[in-house]
Parts: C-alpha cells; sequence; structure tokens
C-alpha cells in the first residue's frame, strides 16, 4: 500500500466512525434501513475531497467531520433513490443487496428522504459563522436539485434521447459533477479559503467529476461483481447510453487520462501544497470497484 492509500484509508475509517455517531440508532424500521443504506462499505470519495481540501486550509477537526458527513449521507440518499425500480432498478449496492431489496420500496423512498434533510440540520449546526453556513447550505441545495443531482437523474431516465458526447457530459456533471464540485466547495468555504482559490478547485472537481463518472462506465463493463459490488453489465443490459456505448472502451479510458491530467494542470497556479489531490485524480482513473 502507497503512502497515499494509506491516506485514503485512514480517512475512509475516519468518516464511517463519525457517520456511526450521526445517524439514528433507535430500533424503528426507518432507523435501520437509514443505517444500512449508509454503513454497509463505500468508497467516501466526497468526504475524502472535503478532507483533502480543508488540507490547504484551516478548520476545527469536529466541524469538518460534521460536513463530510451531511455531504456522505446527501450522497447516499441519492444512490438509495437511483437504485428503485423506477430509476435504475438495481439489486446489487456496495456488495449487498439494494435498500429497497433488503427492505421494500416504500421504506427506501423514505430512508432516502430522511437522509437529505437530516443533512442540512448538521450543517446549520456546524461552529462557523452563519454567512459561512449559508453559503454551504446554497451550494449543497444547488447541487441536489434541479441544476444538479435530480436534473442529471431526469436525464437520465431518458439517456435513450443523448446522441453526442456534449449531452452526455452535461447529464454526468449534474448527476455525479455537482455533488462532487460541491464537497470542494463547502469544504474550501469552512476552511477559510480564498474564493479565487474556492473557484480554481471547483474546475478541478469539474474535470474529475466527469473522470469518475467515466471509468464508472469502464467499471460496469470490466469488473466482476464480486470487485465493484455491483451488477456487471448492468448499463449495457439496460441499454444505457455511457461513454463507452457512444465512443468505445479504448477511447473512453483515453478520455478519462486527459481529464486526470487536465484536473492536475488547473492545480498548478495554486500556491499551495496540492499533491494529494493531484494523486486522487490519478487514482479515480485507475480504481476499478
Amino acid at each position: 500500500m502507497s503512502e497515499f492509500e494509506g491516506l485514503i484509508e485512514s480517512y475512509q475509517k475516519r468518516i464511517n466512525h463519525k457517520l456511526e455517531g450521526l445517524l439514528p440508532s433507535d430500533d424503528s424500521i426507518l432507523a435501520e434501513a437509514m443505517r444500512y443504506s449508509v454503513l454497509n462499505g463505500g468508497k467516501r470519495l466526497r468526504p475524502i475531497l472535503v478532507y483533502l481540501t480543508a488540507e490547504l486550509g484551516e478548520t476545527e477537526n469536529q466541524s469538518l467531520d460534521i460536513l463530510a458527513g451531511a455531504i456522505e449521507l446527501i450522497h447516499c440518499y441519492s444512490l438509495i433513490h437511483d437504485d428503485l425500480p423506477s430509476m435504475d432498478d438495481d439489486d446489487l449496492r456496495r456488495g449487498y443487496p439494494t435498500t429497497h431489496k433488503k427492505y421494500d420500496e416504500a421504506t427506501a423512498i423514505l430512508a432516502g428522504d430522511a437522509l437529505q434533510p437530516l443533512a442540512f440540520e448538521l450543517i446549520s449546526n456546524i461552529s462557523t459563522s452563519d454567512n459561512s453556513k449559508l453559503s454551504m447550505i446554497r451550494s449543497l441545495a444547488r447541487s441536489c436539485g434541479y441544476l444538479g443531482m435530480v436534473g442529471g437523474q431526469i436525464k437520465d431516465i431518458h439517456s435513450h434521447n443523448i446522441e453526442d458526447v456534449n449531452s452526455l457530459d452535461l447529464m454526468h456533471s449534474e448527476k455525479t459533477g455537482s455533488l462532487i464540485q460541491s464537497s470542494i466547495e463547502t469544504s474550501g468555504i469552512l476552511s477559510g479559503l480564498e474564493l479565487a482559490d474556492i473557484k480554481t478547485l471547483t474546475e478541478y472537481g469539474s474535470k474529475i467529476g466527469l473522470a469518475f463518472q467515466i471509468q464508472d462506465d469502464i467499471i460496469d463493463i470490466e469488473s466482476p461483481s464480486s470487485i465493484s459490488g455491483k451488477d456487471q453489465g448492468s448499463d449495457i443490459e439496460k441499454d444505457k447510453i455511457t461513454y463507452p456505448s457512444i465512443v468505445g472502451l479504448d477511447e473512453s479510458k483515453d478520455k478519462a487520462q486527459k481529464l486526470a491530467s487536465e484536473a492536475k494542470e488547473i492545480l498548478q497556479p495554486l500556491n499551495k501544497n496540492t499533491d494529494n489531490l493531484c494523486k486522487l485524480a490519478d487514482y479515480i482513473v485507475s480504481r476499478r470497484t
């Protein structure tokens, strides 16, 4: 294991420990479904971005953990809904039955519905200025909504209408990239970074967000379920429009690598140590899960 991989693992353990305490722990079926959906593994990319961005500034650890946890709750809510029969209709997530398969569709919907407002409640209680809290809440609300994940989700549902790469890029930038960018932006706000630096970092986030989704499309083809934790070939089976389906597998791999390189180039003007963010860009396009 490389030093950077060790850092990633330490951040994953850190956020997993924090998530345990942020979720309700009573014996209700709703609390059980929420915990099941959040605590069954995951790459924790968005919390990792919160931590790596904060390395460039200064903030108090507890506040940072709460922000990272809140963003992961939003991500998990989106996964629950994405897996529903009316959406992607997936049976596996992170190697386990999806929430609607483990429980039922109504419970899954409500578990997702409960995770999202909990995330905003947590952010509202972070120990920082009201202006910073408002800015973070605005960023996350935008990333979740009409111009973010929900907007991207409806494009995905109707992706049979997509015929070109530019339209596919827009769908991915909303469905996947928006929350990745907000993870960086909110961490920058909480860490007291300059607005110009936050803007540069979110541009980096745009590149790695698209690279992440393209790599996901590649993993769907190449990685067996035992490694990826998802149903292998589900995109092809459902005739979904993906990067490989439009430009082919080899060109998709080239595109992901190019985006990672562009992301690293964007960071160069920053007068800060961005080595770990550069390593993360490479990590994203080399993963197999």
